[in-house]
């Protein structure tokens, strides 16, 4: 599995820390210019933050991964299509999260753009594969693709939605990216896939060092959408090569899937505007209730490593079905929003 990265003789594992380093040192001037210029995120009522603090940092972990995926390409070490949609649509999300970063596009005509992305991923991707569903396959022809167009934008936006506290969206998709990498190695399927993730991981610890234990910088829009449709077509790519490693995906994935879902349905049921900015999710009750952002985001790791990835490993090598292995993790993970009070009312105090 880990001898793709020896091309032609040479040994290319230095890329990683090249790519975390070049990100620590982009993202500190980015800061740096956002200081000296004044163009910061000031607090409000919505938000989990108390000091002004730059935004849109994602940039720089969108063009560092971009171009380090670019060279792999050019070394012909990953699939073309696979290439192509991380591509296209992750530097035209990107490019959209960055104009709202700093314009704020209206609600439709970013949803729209969304949809965009999504689709031309879907293209190069072959669409939505069937699934197992029970030990089944399960074909839903234009049905699915259309359901896996749907899935890619929620995947995007559930990533900017749980981007809200120190540190959350960077240790979710450094563990999923280990996990990614085991659930690969465990089900044989995969080939150099592993490169995306140990790249995603290395740009995703390079912005973490600006962003905790106390977050200097901010993800932003650019940043939370990109790494969001990234592990979405990584997890469409992985069906495509085995049905179960879709669900073992969904699984490891499920701790911002089930935060961000709860909340959703429960502010839509309470007649709430879903797309408006709120503090009602689980992780920002617990941030609130503990008085801190770090616990918070290390117990979401925790849960992806030590929970989610045991389940979606027993999915992966058929100990359990998929639809089962779904249930099962992420049955507590709902009782947990629900226990932190995941999409209700937040009080403002007088």
């Amino acid at each position: 599995m880990f001898n793709d990265l020896t091309f032609h003789g040479i040994f290319y594992w230095w890329v990683f820390p090249l790519a975390t380093g070049i990100t620590v040192v982009l993202t500190g001037l980015l800061r740096h210019y956002a200081v000296a210029r004044d163009l910061l995120d000031i607090p409000n009522e919505r938000s989990s933050h108390a000091e002004p603090t730059p935004s849109g940092g994602g940039v720089v972990v969108a063009l560092v991964f971009l171009a380090m995926l670019t060279v792999f390409w050019s070394l012909d070490v990953l699939p073309n299509p696979f290439v192509i949609a991380l591509l296209g649509a992750g530097a035209w999300l990107a490019f959209i999260g960055f104009i709202d970063d700093y314009l704020n596009i209206l609600f439709h005509w970013r949803l729209a753009a969304h949809f965009c992305g999504a689709i031309w991923a879907l293209l190069w991707l072959g669409g939505l594969p069937p699934l197992l569903v029970f030990g089944l396959p399960l074909d839903l022809s234009w049905l699915g693709h259309l359901l896996g167009v749907v899935y890619l934008v929620w995947m995007l936006n559930l990533f900017n939605f749980m981007d809200g506290i120190d540190g959350i969206a960077c240790i979710e998709t450094g563990t999923a990216c280990i996990g990614g990498i085991v659930l690969f190695s465990l089900s044989q399927a995969g080939g150099s896939e592993w490169v995306v993730l140990i790249l995603l991981f290395a740009v995703s610890a390079g912005f973490l060092f600006w962003n905790f234990p106390k977050a200097r910088i901010f993800l932003g829009d650019t940043g939370s959408g990109f790494i969001g449709i990234v592990l979405g077509i990584l997890s469409v790519h992985a069906a495509w090569l085995a049905p179960e490693l879709f669900w073992g995906w969904v699984i490891l994935l499920g701790a911002f899937i089930v935060d961000a879902t709860v909340t959703l349905v429960r502010r839509v049921l309470h007649g709430e505007k879903f797309y408006e900015p709120h503090c009602s999710h689980a992780y920002q009750y617990a941030a609130r209730r503990y008085g801190a952002h770090p616990p918070v985001s290390l117990v979401f790791g925790a849960i992806n490593m030590f929970w989610l990835l045991p389940v979606a490993m027993l999915v992966t090598v058929g100990i359990l079905d998929g639809i089962v292995g779904v249930v099962v993790g992420y049955t507590p993970l709902i009782w947990l929003a629900l226990y932190f009070k995941a999409g209700a009312k937040v009080v403002q105090k007088a």
